[in-house]
């Protein structure tokens, strides 16, 4: 069977997916340089860029999402959040000033 015929990825295990937005914003000063934030998503953790991006969640289970900045020495401005099924599809991820400060994970205000 040729890949134009195939049945979707999300069909063949079952699951029902949606897409949501996250914006990853980092203040405009900080005592950090060049650091890029990971994004952890039901356990699997990925390398993201500064700005907007989308990914894909389960729509009909809760999913747990994380942020964190690595500096090759220590994690940190880590923040978490469990996105449910009826949760809106804009978010936001604020990093912190200082190093060692905790990040802020929530729903996008605009």
């Amino acid at each position: 069977m040729d890949d134009s015929a195939r049945p979707a990825p999300e069909r063949q295990t079952g699951m029902n997916s949606r897409r949501i937005e996250l914006t990853m914003r980092r203040p405009r000063f900080t005592l950090y340089a060049g650091i890029k934030p990971t994004l952890v998503i039901g356990e699997r953790g990925q390398p993201t860029q500064w700005g907007r991006g989308t990914w894909q969640v389960p729509s009909d289970q809760p999913v747990a999402i994380g942020v964190y900045l690595f500096n090759r020495v220590w994690h940190f401005g880590r923040a978490e959040a469990t996105l449910d099924p009826e949760d809106g599809a804009a978010w936001e991820y604020r990093a912190p000033m200082l190093p060692f400060l905790p990040g802020r994970l929530g729903h996008s205000r605009g």
